[in-house]
């Protein structure tokens, strides 16, 4: 076979010029379970005849294996790649496959429609211009398209085609499509869409999807690809303002230094003035470098790396941008945010927050409220769950470089992730910079915390004792702060139980209650050890992360953390208050080891077996490890 490479070299090459000057869009398919969207980019990819010959055999093959359309080949088996999908007959991935017109190149996104994958429906979302939400047009208008269209105008996709799919299904009937239409179109007149086109279609058939078809001679307006082949997304990345993450520093010799990372807005030239967008500090572009040489230009999307007339400080992280429309940079910012994670997401809760090629440590301070996606209600809430949506207000442990998501959702995204488990667990868009209040300062205090422990001879600790209720916290920390007290030594005792009566009273014993208190202590207890203090914590403080927040807050070396390891059994035996009855018969919620859950330290300082030793034994291994002298980690 004979290929145009080989006829005509010269047809060839003019062929790829004009396909690389073809304009690219990015869209996704999204709607409930089993709308069609699988089988519509199918349908796309047959139309438009990017299969090849063996595809279209394995097509076949899989059709008659896992097919649901009888002796007709199932378009959907194309993208459904997951051997989990083909047996359910849904998607539960978000697939991406790429096709092309005369007019135009295409990267399509399948997205998932049961409710469960929405946090697979909104990643896909995120890279899209154009969101085809479908219908069927026996059901109309489901619970999933109004939470996909919620979702799609939340991401900032302003250009929607309606697609009324499985119009056979109802005898190609105008009056149905119109309802639906109409249907779509009260929900949806809020979201601030710029195109919103509604087309009958039947992917199985390809009715609307290429060409019209003789079905719907009532149907004058565009098929599928023709709209998505004429319409205007609008501003493009090029016309932006320069943004550039700093990926790395590239100093491969003494004699040459750059900063690396991919263009995501605006264009780049030698010669051109730029910052860095959180010092403020400014140079002029030298050169654009990359594997292939030096370009006099460079454009979003481009991974360059760019060299500087100045020697000024740029690390991994920073934002390179343009001097005269700069990000804004705060600390504290409002945003959406999708939560992903089945552990739920809590305000004080100490995540890591990634914003392009940069990770802070930061957490949410307050869910302002949560997004009912069906009647798109504002909820309270003091907690999200997986695939629930809110308006919050996060603070970073430093200020960080953005543009607003509405502006440029390469700088104005962020993923959150769990410190622990280093796993995604939401994923955000920024709305605006908070500020805080203008006359509140760090104020300079002439006597140190080195002069305050000099002054008492020790050396401040946060010795953190974790255990189930009944353990033996409070016996123990009671111990060794009467040994310390004996050797002279500074102390004080914050205990669960004496903190509830004061500065936690307003707290209850719900997740998000727990991680404040645990918040709140951590800050306590900080400012003790400034002031000098050994400072014993006995609290159940049953999460890692809250524990771990608690050990960042103090010095380096300061945070002793006791484990208090007694069995749950032990602690129901020794239970004088009666605690563990009244939780086993429902009468107390929310209790620790019955209802609510204990996560065990990793590794902890010292770990007491309270099953081996007694209490005063565990007292004067703790005091010997506060005084620095020779200690096993655990007894």
């Amino acid at each position: 076979m004979t290929t145009l490479a080989q006829s005509d070299p010269a047809a060839f090459t003019d062929y790829l010029a004009r396909h690389e000057k073809k304009s690219l869009l990015r869209f996704l398919t999204c709607g409930s379970v089993d709308d069609g969207k699988s089988t519509l980019i199918g349908r796309l990819l047959y139309d438009t005849k990017l299969l090849f010959e063996d595809q279209l055999r394995s097509l076949e093959r899989d059709s008659r294996k896992h097919g649901t359309v009888g002796d007709d080949i199932d378009f959907a088996l194309l993208v459904d790649g997951l051997e989990a999908e083909r047996e359910q007959g849904i998607t539960i991935d978000v697939a991406y496959r790429f096709f092309a017109t005369d007019r135009r190149k295409f990267i399509v996104a399948d997205t998932p429609g049961h409710e469960q994958y929405t946090r697979n429906m909104a990643t896909g979302a995120s890279n899209s211009d154009l969101a085809v939400i479908l219908v069927d047009a026996r059901h109309g208008i489901l619970t999933q398209t109004r939470r996909h269209s919620f979702i799609v105008s939340m991401l900032g996709i302003r250009h929607v085609v309606l697609a009324v799919n499985k119009i056979d299904l109802v005898g190609h009937s105008q009056e149905v499509f119109h309802r639906i239409v109409a249907d779509y179109g009260a929900f949806a007149a809020d979201f601030g869409f710029e195109t919103q086109v509604a087309i009958p279609m039947s992917a199985r058939f390809g009715d609307n999807v290429l060409d019209h078809g003789p079905n719907m001679p009532w149907y004058r307006g565009p098929t599928l690809v023709q709209h998505l082949e004429t319409v205007t997304i609008g501003e493009t990345d090029y016309d932006k303002p320069f943004r550039m993450p700093v990926q790395w520093v590239n100093r491969p010799d003494l004699d040459f230094r750059g900063f690396s990372g991919t263009i995501a807005a605006g264009v780049l030239r030698p010669g051109d003035p730029i910052v860095v967008a959180k010092s403020g500090r400014g140079s002029t572009v030298k050169s654009i470098v990359t594997f292939d040489g030096e370009l006099d230009e460079a454009f979003a999307g481009e991974a360059v790396t760019v060299t500087l007339a100045d020697e000024i400080d740029i690390s991994r992280g920073d934002l390179l941008t343009s001097p005269t429309d700069r990000p804004e940079v705060a600390d504290q910012f409002a945003a959406h945010l999708i939560w992903m994670a089945d552990e739920p997401a809590m305000p004080g809760r100490p995540y890591l927050l990634k914003i392009g090629t940069k990770s802070v440590p930061g957490q949410i301070t307050e869910i302002k409220y949560k997004i009912d996606v069906n009647t798109f209600g504002h909820l309270a809430a003091k907690k999200l769950v997986l695939n629930e949506v809110a308006k919050v207000n996060v603070a970073l442990a430093e200020p960080i470089a953005f543009d607003p998501y509405a502006v440029d959702h390469d700088t104005g995204a962020f993923i959150v992730i769990d410190r622990l488990t280093n796993l995604t667990v939401g994923a955000g868009m920024i709305q605006f910079g908070l500020r805080r209040a203008s006359n509140i300062h760090w104020q300079a205090l002439d006597v140190t915390r080195e002069a305050r422990a000099m002054q008492k001879g020790q050396t401040p600790r946060v010795v953190w004792f974790t255990g189930l209720s009944g353990s033996g916290k409070s016996t123990i920390a009671n111990i060794v702060e009467k040994k310390l007290e004996a050797l002279g030594r500074h102390t004080f005792l914050l205990d669960g139980d004496n903190v509830r009566h004061g500065l936690n009273r307003d707290l209850g014993f719900t997740d998000a209650d727990r991680v404040e208190n645990i918040r709140r202590v951590g800050e306590v207890a900080k400012l003790m050890t400034d002031a000098g203090l050994i400072v014993l914590v006995s609290f159940i403080s049953p999460f890692r992360a809250e524990r771990q927040m608690a050990r960042e807050l103090a010095v380096p070396g300061e945070f002793v953390e006791v484990f208090v390891d007694t069995p749950i059994a032990e602690c129901e035996r020794r239970d004088v208050k009666g605690l563990y009855a009244k939780a086993r018969s429902g009468r107390l919620k929310n209790f620790t080891g019955i209802d609510s859950p204990y996560e065990p330290p990793e590794a902890p300082e010292i770990r007491l077996d309270t099953m081996r030793v007694t209490a005063e034994e565990a007292a004067e291994l703790i005091v010997q490890r506060i005084l620095g002298e020779p200690s096993g980690p655990a007894i």
